[in-house]
């Protein structure tokens, strides 16, 4: 499915499948994608469909269709495309035309001969320069130098994600290289267009050194021209003659390099030597910046641009995967909740029905479906609770029997109505286990209530709890057994993913996903063995914390008998 995602403007995140054979794109609510861009034209552009593949053509738009920073009036459309429109930039893929991958490559297996390792070393090590000699020529040092801070820039835009941290290493790594006085790096705002400083540096704060004041004459040309500039001294540059300003503000020498990317320029870098107010000048030929300090800039700045511009694609993409999550779960929540509220009013009509003819039996049988209702908002919201956020265990010495026992007495009413056998016998050999009590009951309580509903009016159903464990295991097994319908083997890959259920409009789809998140947080892990129309087993592992406090009192065994 060929589809555009947006990655910069106002809809960004956005994802639009193109399912129709001509699709309208606008700023005007008729098109087929409407664009939220006061760039954009009222109707902008049409993207067609043919035998080969896609073709966008521009419809006389005010401010021009382009691709790829190119403008066009009619182009075919190729994965990878990046198309523009106004200040909106949609990225086009079309996974079915894409080339395959696997041109001429076989992967082999593995083999005791062949090639042999001679040498290996980490990254940091490959630093070139890190072991050279030191050379004679002062050329051959600047750029050994210099391909170091490079080659530190790489590791620098590579290692984080996060635009104000990136921003941070390169200024400090430009002040290592680049004999300024002050810096500044500035960032392009995606709504204004304009310039907005993002992180600036000075390297010897002083009593009198003016604040850092850019020269909008620089920052034009810069923007205008794409190209970095050295200015020798400001005073005799002919490009800023009648540029007052510049050397109103103690400018001496500047480097200003534009911050270009793979699409456009997203911001630039702007360092300059200073002399605070009325100190005296330095005589002619103390210039500091050199050319190589020009190149060495353009360079940091291209590689600072494509690491913001695959940043802000990235936050675009879990911006667009985050929506699509809060979707998935407020349909999902919204259809359980729409089911549970209709049992309550269906349990309300029924007491009232009862309350006004007098009819006791009607009254309660419309309270227990309040009630069965009530107990499935409750696992609902508590389930989403648990599912919400990552906590970490609060582990206490607790009675492995104590809490499957309370869980056992909380399903005995359950149990009944779904003519399910309940069977659990407490182990007297067990000693206290370290793990959080409510937590862990949470998590049987999902597991025994899923077994229960697996084999609910079966004949001779019946769900089986016990403890696996021996002295010296690491692991404590808490097995949760069931003779009913079982789990399909194409099914058991998903029976722990969020919102898979099977068990229609009085599953959430959460129970089991919690359990095994709450068994993760301990360190432990749930397996399940099944066979479709014989049962499953569930083995909810625990570690083994021994705990030295002495065991209470085991409960008596508890079997409950389903209704004949």
């Amino acid at each position: 499915m060929a589809t555009l995602f947006v990655l910069q403007g106002r809809e960004i995140g956005r994802r639009f499948e193109l399912e129709q054979d001509v699709l309208s794109l606008g700023r005007d609510r008729s098109n087929d994608i409407q664009l939220a861009d006061h760039e954009v034209s009222r109707r902008h552009a049409e993207i067609r469909a043919d035998e080969e593949g896609y073709v966008v053509v521009d419809l006389g738009s005010s401010n021009g269709t382009y691709i790829n920073g190119r403008r066009i009036t009619q182009q075919r459309l190729v994965s990878g495309d990046r198309l523009q429109l106004g200040r909106t930039l949609l990225l086009f893929t079309d996974a079915q035309r894409r080339q395959p991958l696997d041109h001429g490559v076989e992967i082999v297996g593995r083999s005791a001969e062949g090639s042999r390792v001679i040498s290996a070393f980490p990254p940091a090590a490959a630093a070139p320069g890190a072991e050279a000699p030191a050379a004679d020529s002062p050329w051959l040092v600047a750029a050994r130098n210099h391909l170091q801070v490079m080659y530190r820039t790489a590791l620098a835009v590579s290692h984080t994600l996060d635009i104000d941290q990136l921003l941070t290493r390169l200024i400090d790594l430009i002040f290592e290289c680049v004999p300024a006085d002050r810096g500044c790096i500035m960032l392009v705002d995606s709504q204004t267009q304009e310039l907005t400083p993002a992180v600036s540096r000075t390297r010897r704060p002083e009593a009198g050194m003016p604040r850092i004041a850019i020269s909008r004459t620089i920052l034009d040309y810069v923007l205008t021209h794409r190209e970095g500039i050295l200015t020798s001294d400001a005073r005799d540059d002919a490009r800023w003659k009648g540029e007052g300003s510049i050397v109103a503000l103690g400018v001496r020498e500047a480097i200003c390099v534009p911050m270009q990317g793979r699409y456009g320029v997203v911001g630039a870098i702007y360092v300059d030597t200073c002399t605070p107010p009325g100190r005296v000048l330095p005589g002619a030929g103390s210039s500091r910046f050199t050319e190589e300090d020009l190149r060495l800039m353009v360079a940091i700045g291209h590689q600072a641009a494509l690491a913001v511009e695959d940043t802000t694609f990235y936050s675009a993409l879990v911006q667009a995967e985050r929506l699509a999550a809060m979707g998935q779960t407020i349909a999902t929540l919204s259809h359980h909740i729409k089911n549970i509220l209709q049992g309550m009013r269906g349990g309300g009509y029924l007491i009232e029905q009862g309350l006004s003819s007098g009819d006791a039996e009607a009254i309660r049988r419309g309270w227990r479906m309040v009630e069965r209702n009530q107990e499935r908002i409750s696992n609902l919201v508590l389930d989403m609770l648990t599912f919400s956020k990552d906590r970490v265990p609060e582990r206490v010495p607790a009675d492995l029997n104590e809490t499957i026992g309370d869980v056992v007495e909380l399903m005995k009413t359950r149990a009944a109505e779904a003519q399910v056998e309940l069977l659990w016998t407490p182990r007297s050999d067990l000693p206290r286990f370290n793990y959080d009590p409510d937590l862990l009951h949470r998590a049987i309580l999902n597991v025994v209530i899923n077994a229960i509903d697996a084999c609910e009016r079966r004949a001779g159903a019946q769900v089986a709890i016990g403890v696996e464990w021996s002295p010296g295991d690491r692991l404590v097994h808490i097995v949760v057994s069931d003779n009913g319908e079982g789990i399909a083997p194409e099914d058991l890959p998903r029976i722990f993913s969020l919102f898979e259920s099977r068990k229609g409009a009085r599953g959430t789809g959460l129970g089991l996903p919690v359990s095994q998140k709450i068994l993760r947080e301990h360190g432990g892990e749930i397996r399940v063995e099944s066979t479709p129309g014989q049962g499953s087993r569930f083995y909810l592992e625990l570690p083994a914390q021994v705990s030295d406090q002495p065991l209470t009192t085991p409960l008596p065994s508890d079997t409950i008998p389903a209704p004949s």
